[in-house]
């Protein structure tokens, strides 16, 4: 009888050695090595299978337009492109007790009223998930719910006539196939048991829905190759401490990328927001020094968020700068341009920056509205009233143009805005029309960082620089 090899895979990276070590050398991580059965080698002579030829096509020709499942939840079908595609893979990953398993079971529910739907639990039990469904008022709706960890007896279960067209597995982390002698959670158990979930969704055209983990890093728990398999990775974000929710779209085959969702945390579940502006923007106060309101694009959504500042002079050494909710480096960056090109000296302060809401903003757009409220904090001078700012920063404090202009003006103008701070246009005609111009939005265009400075320096009460 062969003896069987051991091999010790990486749980972060899924990269294997022959010996355990307390350190991955792919990924550095530590303790993150666990032993496996290495897989039986092929036998010598079974492996020359002469394969078979493929046919290609070319790229022109007629194909049908791809179908949609709406769940009528609008926010969550925006995020999906539309609605969800029968045959494919979705990844929805989000920290634990976030909402992920409320929003799911919801959309469920609804889409039950038209499709046959399952639920396979592997963490909650039966009694668990009605319970959920009571407080949702979702008791009523004809979902078929099991609680079950075995991959070979969902896939038993699923490969029927009369199977269902929406399938949601909570969670792909619990699963495990029985021919892989490791723990379920493992790199070889979640890329086997997706792949064999993946290949029957495919092969009997309806949606699968894999509710994933996620690291403390933020990451998808498992192999990196689990978000190539899948057609759509939906990261559902947000803080406890607020009730906003963030269902945002890094990955979708079936539409666009980087589209996100807003919901807010209710007693009876996730509610979808129609104006997220209007909501992030609801308790904001006027004539407050250090907040600046920002015009910026989620997608294909413009958004408007209260970026908010606040300097104290520091007894340390080295002084603390704390940043929620955007790139700590960032801030770094942008500070360095004002102490570099505009003379003002930041290097004494303890600086904290925050985005109202709980969101995170990711976009350079945003530099200029930062800079913005650092000065006004620095100044103790509000932002001009009913005024909103965009724009991306050089090193050398020159203000960059930014995409979809139009679009964050009309969303601007829409809330009551009526002043806009706007990087310089390059027009390449007489005469083009400047954005913002066919409305009530009176439009500042700026080219240097120097010339934002300037417009607090003309409204100091001294006239004249800050020294801190």
């Amino acid at each position: 009888m062969a003896k069987t090899s051991i091999r010790y895979v990486c749980q972060e990276c899924g990269a294997s050695t022959t010996k355990w070590a307390g350190k991955c050398d792919s990924c550095h991580a530590w303790n993150s090595l666990v032993e496996e059965a290495a897989p039986e080698a092929v036998p010598k002579g079974m492996g020359t299978k002469k394969g078979n030829k493929i046919t290609f096509v070319g790229l022109s020709g007629e194909s049908k337009p791809v179908p949609r499942r709406v769940t009528t939840i609008q926010e969550f079908d925006r995020v999906c492109g539309g609605g969800l595609v029968p045959g494919s893979a979705i990844l929805v990953g989000g920290d634990p007790g976030i909402g992920k398993s409320t929003l799911l079971l919801q959309a469920t529910g609804l889409l039950a009223k038209s499709y046959k739907c399952a639920y396979v639990s592997g963490e909650e039990a039966i009694d668990q998930v009605r319970m959920r469904a009571k407080r949702l008022g979702l008791a009523a709706a004809p979902v078929d719910l099991a609680a079950a960890t075995n991959v070979r007896d969902i896939c038993a279960t699923l490969d029927d006539t009369d199977g269902p067209a929406v399938v949601v597995i909570d969670s792909i982390q619990t699963m495990y196939v029985d021919s892989i002698d490791s723990a379920p959670g493992s790199v070889a158990q979640v890329r086997t048991s997706a792949q064999e979930i993946i290949r029957l969704a495919k092969r009997k055209g309806f949606t699968v829905i894999l509710v994933g983990h996620v690291t403390k890093e933020g990451q998808i728990a498992g192999p990196r190759i689990l978000e190539h398999m899948v057609d759509t990775v939906l990261y559902f974000e947000g803080d406890r401490g607020h009730q906003f929710r963030i269902l945002r779209a890094v990955k979708n085959r079936f539409g666009p990328t980087d589209e996100i969702g807003v919901f807010e945390m209710t007693e009876g579940g996730l509610a979808e927001i129609a104006n997220p502006s209007a909501l992030f923007l609801a308790d904001r106060e006027q004539d407050v020094s250090g907040a600046a309101v920002f015009a910026g694009m989620e997608g294909t959504r413009p958004l408007l968020v209260e970026i908010q500042s606040l300097l104290a002079p520091s007894p340390l050494a080295t002084p603390r700068r704390s940043v929620v909710g955007w790139d700590g480096s960032r801030l770094a960056m942008i500070m360095a341009v004002l102490e570099s090109r505009c003379g003002i000296a930041l290097a004494g302060n303890d600086v904290y920056l925050n985005v109202a809401g709980g969101l995170r903003i990711n976009e350079p757009a945003a530099d200029l509205a930062v800079a913005a409220s650092l000065v006004s904090a620095l100044y103790d001078l509000p932002v001009p009233a009913e005024t909103v700012i965009f724009g991306e920063l050089g090193l050398s404090g020159e203000i960059r143009p930014v995409g979809q202009m139009e679009a964050r003006l009309k969303e601007a103008e829409k809330l009551g805005f009526t002043k806009a701070i706007i990087p310089t246009i390059k027009r390449k005609k007489k005469g083009t029309r400047n954005p913002g111009s066919s409305g009530s939005i009176d439009v500042i265009e700026l080219s240097h960082l120097q010339d934002l400075v300037e417009i607090f320096q003309e409204r100091s009460p001294e006239n004249s620089t800050v020294t801190v």
